[in-house]
């Protein structure tokens, strides 16, 4: 049978029949492969792929060659979910003719679906730009990991007043622009609602409440990959940190007594 894609209009439908939107990131084939047969509307190549792929602090390192490859290794194994990629921090803020250029390169090479952009104010210029070339724009409201510095903490974000009614003005300012759906990222949960509530565009959330049109987790965080990082946002439906280290060590265990290879499995 032949598998229906999941596009930009998919989300909008699924928002206005309040079907939630289920969203988690991918870096590599395998992985994404088993994720989109799993069912997963959206899969993000999140620029997350800085830390849970390469081991950096912070997701700031990585490049858009980077991103470029691996979003080309999660669309080849993609057959219905919406593929979403991260633009990295430098390859679009401030220039909206290089964001157009790194747009372009992202969806030529690796044949995703849409980008990613964060910020508000800050990102409409580029927004404006990559929509202008037809490439659908998804925003990135509350705590911008691309900003991580200028915050100086991964706290809840938008908590106060003002910052609370800046988030409001972007979260508008985004749709007004063009762009199909807004990422917020840990911003207190009633607020979210407020702003889901007045949106035409799909919401999805990670750390925003459940009245978010849908969820976004990282898929090594969920899977319980990643051991050292906790925030309460994580639910993790999987251990496979440890069923990862008890299958190697079963395996070192069995070379060590020579018990593997077996006759059956040797020619």
């Amino acid at each position: 049978m032949a598998v229906r894609r999941v596009t930009t209009q998919t989300l909008q439908q699924m928002k206005a029949s309040r079907t939630p939107i289920a969203m988690l990131t991918a870096y590599d084939y395998t992985l994404a492969r088993h994720i989109d047969a799993a069912g997963v509307d959206v899969i993000l190549v999140g620029d997350s792929a800085s830390n849970v792929m390469a081991g950096h602090e912070t997701t700031l390192p990585i490049t858009l060659d980077h991103m470029i490859y691996h979003a080309s290794c999660v669309v080849r194994a993609v057959k219905r979910a919406l593929v979403i990629v991260d633009l990295p921090f430098g390859s679009y803020q401030g220039n909206s003719k290089l964001a157009l250029h790194s747009a372009i390169r992202v969806m030529k090479e690796t044949g995703a679906h849409a980008v990613k952009i964060e910020g508000g104010h800050a990102g409409v210029q580029a927004a404006e730009r990559i929509l202008e070339a037809g490439i659908p724009v998804m925003g990135h409201l509350g705590l911008t990991p691309q900003s991580i510095y200028r915050f100086g903490t991964y706290k809840v974000r938008a908590r106060e007043a003002e910052e609370a009614d800046r988030l409001r003005e972007d979260a508008k300012l985004l749709e007004n622009t063009g762009c199909f759906s807004i990422v917020f990222e840990k911003i207190p949960a009633a607020l979210a609602e407020e702003v889901t509530g007045f949106l035409k565009i799909p919401t999805i959330g990670i750390g925003a409440g459940a009245a978010c049109d849908g969820q976004v987790l990282v898929t090594h965080d969920a899977l319980g990959l990643t051991t050292d990082f906790s925030p309460r946002f994580v639910r993790r439906y999987a251990a496979l940190a440890d069923t990862v280290t008890q299958a190697v060590q079963h395996y070192v265990g069995d070379v060590r007594a020579r018990r593997f290879p077996s006759q059956k499995e040797s020619y």
